[in-house]
């Protein structure tokens, strides 16, 4: 019984639906491997070579060519996404747990990968620290404020720059695992994971997810689409370049910075997006699905 309570739970269901999407083979992108590849046409090998140890603003790369290579990778993955259909898309489906439907966590695999190369150009740390292992709860909070982004709620927006605003004092090559688990930031995690979770239904996230975007034409039943996942990846992509943490010419100042007070409890949870309102406040139901 308790079981079946926790499934219900929303903020529940956005963590184990994230939790086995990140299992899945393909889906976690490894830092080095993939910058070195990705500026390998743009960059000189000193420029690679300091964008990998340090980051891709110390290394001085620009957040124009950030951008341009950014969107070669949001082609690439909204390509890949685009000509995949239901579960069989990503190995390991099989495998998932059994509240966890297959081509919802084929949807969140692939919102993972994207957030992981968008926040690695423009000079996040490494989100995952091994390939299969557990995923810590300072890294499962980074990860839900960024699908919040990538769903236009301003104040997941404002929660990823105040982490940033955190790594860039410090000149961190870690997430603040503080401000994240119970600190500053903490409240804002469990409430874009609530507002995610109300999406995830038993029919497909993917179906959830369009009525929360405009379509731009028809929607592949049960599979995931360009009309979807491309507005997604661009509003991240448009969030993190904006961030003083991908401008090169941003300097961190030396010393500590505090990571660990309480946010206030009447801070907004606001979509970004008009037309997002209504999807934040009536969640979708099994008697909203359609065959």
């Amino acid at each position: 019984m308790k079981q079946g309570k926790e499934v219900e739970n929303p903020e529940s269901r956005f963590f184990a639906v994230l939790m086995a999407a990140a299992k899945l083979p393909g889906v976690r992108i490894n830092r080095e491997a993939y910058l070195r590849s990705a500026l390998a046409r743009h960059c000189s090998e000193e420029e690679i070579r300091r964008a990998i140890e340090e980051t891709p603003a110390a290394a001085g790369i620009t957040v124009e060519l950030l951008d341009k290579v950014a969107n070669e990778s949001i082609r690439y993955e909204t390509v890949k996404v685009s000509a995949l259909s239901a579960a069989a898309g990503i190995p390991g489906i099989l495998a998932l747990p059994a509240t966890v439907p297959a081509d919802t966590a084929q949807y969140v695999g692939h919102m993972l990968r994207i957030a992981q190369k968008l926040a690695y150009l423009y000079s996040w740390p490494e989100l995952f620290s091994d390939e299969g292992g557990d995923v810590d709860d300072a890294t499962k909070g980074m990860l839900t404020l960024f699908f919040g982004v990538m769903f236009g709620t301003q104040s997941a927006n404002a929660a990823v720059g105040k982490v940033a605003g955190m790594l860039a004092e410090q000149v961190a090559k870690e997430l603040p695992k503080k401000a994240l688990t119970h600190g500053v930031v903490y409240p804002m995690v469990k409430k874009v994971a609530k507002y995610l979770g109300v999406k995830m239904t038993t029919q497909s996230f993917a179906k959830g997810v369009s009525k929360a975007i405009p379509v731009i034409g028809a929607v592949v039943s049960g599979g995931l689409t360009l009309s979807t996942y491309l507005p997604m990846a661009k509003r991240l992509k448009k969030h993190l370049a904006g961030l003083p943490l991908a401008d090169p010419s941003h300097r961190a100042s030396e010393g500590d910075v505090v990571d660990g007070e309480v946010v206030e409890e009447h801070e907004t949870f606001a979509p970004a997006d008009a037309e997002l309102h209504d999807a934040a406040i009536t969640p979708p139901t099994l008697e909203e699905h359609r065959p």
